[in-house]
């Protein structure tokens, strides 16, 4: 059982350095598209009829990598396209 929890754990580790690495490699490219992206997400909230009202005035840019994981204090582009409308 240990033996399986620390091939997993560094299977992650390993998987981490290697999308770490790449990201690095794509920063050094001239075209910053490379290695950042944005992601345009809206304020939304229920109706009472179930159905969902969306604020498009106010939408909300975030810049996001296009890694695996997040690096450098920005979340990876795949994970924050899962959520395009944000609740409240």
């Amino acid at each position: 059982m240990k033996r399986a929890v620390l091939i997993v754990v560094a299977a992650l580790v390993v998987a981490y350095a290697i999308d770490y690495a790449l990201l690095h490699h794509k920063m050094a490219n001239p075209d910053q598209t490379v290695a950042y992206g944005t992601i345009t997400s809206f304020y939304g909230t229920a109706t009472k009829g179930g159905k969902m009202e969306i604020f498009t005035d106010q939408p909300l840019t975030e810049t996001c990598v296009h890694s695996l994981f997040p690096h450098s204090g920005y979340r990876a582009c795949w994970y924050v396209s899962k959520g395009g409308v944000k609740q409240f």
